[in-house]
């Protein structure tokens, strides 16, 4: 059960839209990759629980991602408590990744902000030894919040190419026919008068021109990132 990366993310389809295509590359290049949805999405306006579990198995299988979990917290009412840190601390423990790739810290949906706060605090708990939780301690080494979407002027600490991916990226978001058929946004994704897939093409065309790349998923880490080689540093300056 065990993965190199692992996507933990409020609702299903949050992945595919934030990460899909570094899921997707991160497969390609050998990796274990899987997706913990930490609600079933019984809250949305669309479709019903059961039909998204059957939506995301499918986008999984199209991402490559080795396992896929539902930490069963309730949709709409996600709370960073002692019981809802444990429900998490089980499934770090369980899937044992050596990077996490969460929500940003803030967010107009409050279960995407809270999502955020509790995966961080899980992931720091699950490795300590006294830590009342299932299996042996464990701690991620690196936590990438997401910024796909977001219009406050945060700059990436990095940019995932995914050029060759993002096609298959497309297709696991048209999985969820039951949540994005007809529409034109989706959690921080504004309406432009695009279709819904244009607005992420152009979403993910913008990031990947910052690193010279036709389409990229943009990362933050609060910890600055390290350069063994500069000689060997990507992205032409000018």
């Amino acid at each position: 059960m065990t993965v190199d990366l692992l996507a933990i993310m409020a609702h299903p389809d949050d992945a595919e839209l934030l990460c899909g295509g570094t899921l997707a590359r991160a497969a390609d290049q050998g990796h274990r990759t899987g997706i913990l949805d930490l609600t079933r999405g019984e809250m949305g306006s669309r479709g019903t629980p059961e039909l998204r579990a059957e939506e995301a198995a499918a986008a999984a299988r199209i991402l490559g991602v080795a396992e896929r979990a539902n930490a069963g917290l309730a949709d709409g009412h996600l709370a960073n408590t002692d019981a809802t840190r444990r429900t998490v601390a089980d499934q770090i423990r369980r899937f044992r990744p050596h990077v996490v790739l969460l929500p940003y810290m803030t967010s107009r949906h409050p279960d995407h902000r809270v999502a955020s706060e509790l995966i961080r605090d899980a992931c720091f708990l699950s490795g300590l030894k006294n830590y009342p939780a299932d299996g042996d301690p464990f701690r991620p080494t690196k936590l990438c919040y997401t910024l796909s979407f977001r219009e406050d002027t945060i700059k990436p600490t990095f940019v995932v190419d995914i050029a060759a991916q993002f096609e298959r990226k497309v297709a696991a978001i048209a999985c969820f026919a039951s949540q994005f058929d007809g529409v034109r946004q989706a959690g921080e994704a504004y309406p432009t008068g695009q279709t819904f897939a244009d607005l992420i093409a152009s979403q993910n065309s913008h990031y990947g021109s910052l690193i010279r790349a036709r389409y990229g998923e943009p990362f933050w880490t609060s910890e600055t990132m390290a350069v063994d080689d500069i000689v060997a540093l990507g992205v032409h300056s000018l």
